[in-house]
């Protein structure tokens, strides 16, 4: 009887060896982003060396160059990184019922979003707009997306107010990182407070306890 497609010695050898290989990859590429976007907070985009990224992941630069040709090339994959979550609460939000728990839930899913890192990029846009601009997002994609959201969230008879409101509340953990600049926080303090206004601002069951989940 001739072997079997997977008794072949060298096909386990390959999948053994390469396995934690490429879990090591992968798992050297998603922390790259969130170190160098640390970084570009606390000393600006400009003054940020990809050497000085390299250090501070103790790694070599060419080690660096292997996942990431650029600067410009880490800021669109993290920016990647928000659409698509941004994209995913959109989609998840279609599938629900309409109506004051559904808000309740997405300022929840918001908040996870700019706690993960959300909040510091936000931060990142506005610090070196420029940068942001050159190599972020399709403004377009970004703003359908978002526009979608509010339609979701906005019933059809709802007035100016109510409108507003909803609009506000997700903008208000957006730049919260921003208003919040000169207040000796924690970003998780920041978020937690801003969770709680933007829960006030939003038109329904105001008096949601977001202390909790």
């Amino acid at each position: 009887m001739g072997q079997q497609p997977w008794s072949d010695p060298g096909t386990r050898e390959v999948v053994t060896v390469n396995a934690p290989e490429d879990a090591s990859r992968t798992g050297t590429r998603e922390r790259i982003p969130a170190v160098a976007l640390k970084l570009f907070a606390e000393k600006g985009y400009e003054a940020t060396s990809m050497r000085e990224i390299a250090e501070h992941l103790d790694m070599t630069k060419a080690a660096l160059y292997y996942h990431f040709d650029s600067k410009e090339d880490i800021v669109r994959v993290l920016v990647a990184g928000l659409l698509e979550q941004i994209v995913e609460l959109v989609d998840w939000a279609r599938t629900q019922q309409r109506g004051p728990d559904l808000r309740m839930a997405v300022l929840s899913r918001w908040h996870d979003i700019m706690q993960a890192r959300g909040l510091a990029l936000f931060r990142f846009a506005v610090a070196d707009n420029r940068v942001f601009k050159e190599v972020g997002p399709d403004k377009l994609s970004m703003t359908r997306y978002l526009s979608d959201l509010y339609e979701i969230l906005t019933p059809t008879d709802a007035t100016v107010e109510d409108r507003l409101r909803i609009r506000l509340a997700l903008m208000s953990m957006n730049m919260a990182g921003i208003a919040a600049k000169t207040i000796d926080a924690s970003d998780d303090e920041i978020l937690s407070a801003a969770r709680k206004i933007a829960s006030e601002l939003m038109p329904g069951d105001n008096d949601t306890d977001f202390d909790g989940r």
